[in-house]
């Protein structure tokens, strides 16, 4: 069966995967993805937005002119950092906080060099103390709402599903921040509120399908024959299909306003927020079926309930292998009996057919007494 054909029988409910008894495959890619988002913190690092910083920002319109141009009118009016970005038929430069004679200058520069009226060039100044406020209050808000998922789970559920929510939930964070770090993208406002709505469709997943397994993990006594593993690969592959339908259709549209609304309509700042989003739902799928759940798993067989059913089960299969081994043996010596009777009995046959029956024919006259003529027998 091929590649294509076994997702669509799982897309269709068919078959099952496989994803918990798989932790190995799933670690191993999200450990990969971490090492390689870090890495571009470390060395990349984001690029954060003026909002945060602070700084200049400078919007024109100058057609039939490069990057290279715009930054160089840029620095040539007295700034040193310049970080240059079209949008649309604009073109929007970041600079260091100037004061507000070398905005001028700036003003200046962008006039003589690409020949656009003093006028048209609009300038915004803003400064690093409400950066600080803004950053501050977003880590406030994560941190919050930190607390109260992990409140929340561990009420609605227990202390193991909250954990392993709180773990996907970084991940996607770490995740994300790496790609927006390799992938140069600025980070504003509008980024944060992509990071906090992430959390929410990955905490939505992982809800969803601890819900599921608790549902379908709560009749397990030690008599039973299933597993907690094989329990919750049973209710995540019931709720695989559903989580998957729910992530595309809120990836299209995201995907739509990244790929067609920043490259056609030149929609800046929809790009940092719909960046966020569509790397943070693909992720936070991911990471509710393929991290959560199977380290869920890893917590609850450490109890000692699932591993009692677990070492039951493997003793009744252990005694169903040894009678099946003692009953193969039987059988086996039996045959060897039969054989053996056989092959006296077959023994029997050769003999009886290694005997030569020879037939003795007499020769010459038969030596028998004479019985006398009749009248001498009546005379007696």
């Amino acid at each position: 069966m091929g590649l294509r054909a076994a997702i669509s029988r799982i897309y269709r409910g068919e078959i099952s995967a496989d994803i918990v008894g798989k932790p190995k495959i799933w670690y191993s890619i999200s450990g990969f993805l971490l090492v390689l988002s870090i890495a571009g913190l470390l060395v990349q690092g984001l690029n954060i937005g003026v909002e945060f910083k602070g700084g200049s920002v400078f919007t024109f319109k100058a057609s039939g002119h490069s990057i290279e141009d715009v930054r160089g009118a840029v620095t040539g009016g007295g700034a040193h950092q310049a970080i240059v970005q079209k949008a649309g038929g604009d073109w929007r430069v970041t600079t260091e906080s100037l004061s507000s004679t070398q905005v001028t200058e700036v003003k200046k520069s962008v006039t003589q060099r690409l020949d656009v009226p003093e006028s048209k060039v609009s300038t915004q100044v803003v400064g690093a103390s409400w950066g600080g406020e803004i950053q501050k209050k977003a880590w406030q808000a994560l941190v919050v709402f930190m607390i109260l998922i992990i409140g929340y789970l561990s009420v609605a559920f227990e202390w193991r599903m909250a954990l392993a929510a709180v773990v996907a939930l970084v991940h996607d964070l770490v995740i994300t921040a790496g790609v927006y770090a390799w992938s140069g993208f600025e980070v504003t406002p509008a980024t944060l509120l992509g990071f906090l709505t992430i959390l929410g469709y990955s905490l939505y997943d992982a809800v969803v399908v601890f819900d599921m397994i608790k549902e379908v993990t709560k009749p397990l006594t030690a008599a039973s024959r299933t597993t907690y593993s094989e329990a919750a690969n049973q209710a995540l592959s019931s709720t695989l299909v559903r989580s998957l339908n729910t992530s595309l259709v809120a990836i299209l549209p995201v995907g739509a306003i990244l790929f067609i609304g920043t490259t056609l309509f030149g929609a800046g700042t929809l790009k940092d927020l719909s960046l966020a989003l569509f790397v943070g739902m693909i992720i936070g799928t991911y990471s509710s079926l393929c991290v959560a759940t199977p380290l869920l798993v890893q917590l609850k067989e450490r109890e000692p309930k699932y591993k009692q059913i677990r070492a039951n089960i493997a003793r009744r299969e252990h005694s169903a292998k040894r009678q099946a081994k003692a009953a193969k043996v039987t059988r086996a010596t039996g045959s060897s009996d039969e054989e053996d009777d056989d092959d006296d009995d077959d023994g029997a046959e050769d003999v009886k057919a290694s005997v030569t029956v020879r037939k003795v024919v007499q020769q010459g006259p038969r030596q028998q007494p004479k019985r006398g003529s009749r009248q001498q027998r009546r005379g007696k």
